[in-house]
């Protein structure tokens, strides 16, 4: 199988090798990083929304401002991928907590909606389930044989179309486009668990995060 390694000339990024055997080294505290900053994380997005639902002002502002919200959310993903590099991993952490916080606005007004529509239960329901999924596909990603490394594009050009559709699908309000949207969106996002999951193992194993530094604290943040 083959691993990912941090590209230290100018370009800068991962390069993909092939047909090198990993070395029997520890990837757990990179692994603890990267799950540490992802419970800050939906710690950060919980708390976020937990407040917006429960303010009718702060449902009001964020749903008008829903498509710029939306819009500004994708910017800050590509500004922390172009940052990884490029910055101090104190930048990437402000960058990482503003795009928890702006989940927590976007699912506050969600959930806002759920609880006053009597479907507040939806909400314990999504989470267990994606909670669940979400750690089965971390297994499989952690232990399977097989390299998921080369669906790497194909899974970035997938949810790319995936979030073109489902800005189309606002101007177009379609019952059939939004079903589709959400199963390729469930498969997508299973798929894409499973491959970070692994990406990160391999990373994990490379010399340059067996101790703490700069480049292991931005990737545990990116994840």
């Amino acid at each position: 199988m083959g691993n990912y390694n941090w590209d230290n000339n100018n370009s800068g990024g991962f390069t993909f090798l092939q047909d090198r055997a990993l070395p029997m080294v520890d990837v757990r505290p990179l692994m603890r990083l990267v799950y540490l900053w992802m419970a800050i994380g939906l710690l950060v997005t919980a708390g976020v929304s937990f407040a917006v639902a429960n303010s009718q002002q702060l449902v009001q502002m964020a749903a008008s401002l829903w498509l710029p919200l939306i819009i500004v959310q994708f910017v800050v993903v590509f500004a922390m991928m172009w940052a990884m590099r490029r910055v101090s991993p104190t930048l990437v952490t402000g960058l990482f907590l503003f795009y928890a916080a702006l989940e927590g606005l976007i699912f506050g007004v969600i959930f806002f909606a759920l609880v006053e529509t009597g479907q507040g239960l939806a909400i314990a329901k999504a989470f267990f389930s994606t909670a669940g999924l979400f750690g089965a596909m971390t297994v499989i990603g952690y232990t399977t044989k097989i390299d998921l490394t080369k669906f790497g594009s194909f899974l970035f050009m997938a949810l790319i179309g995936l979030v073109i559709a489902m800005v189309v699908n606002i101007f177009l309000a379609s019952t059939m486009l939004d079903f589709i949207i959400s199963v390729v969106g469930v498969l997508l996002f299973t798929a894409l668990t499973a491959y970070d999951t692994q990406k990160i193992k391999n990373l994990a194993a490379e010399e340059a995060f067996q101790q703490y530094n700069n480049e292991t604290a931005k990737l545990a943040i990116m994840g």
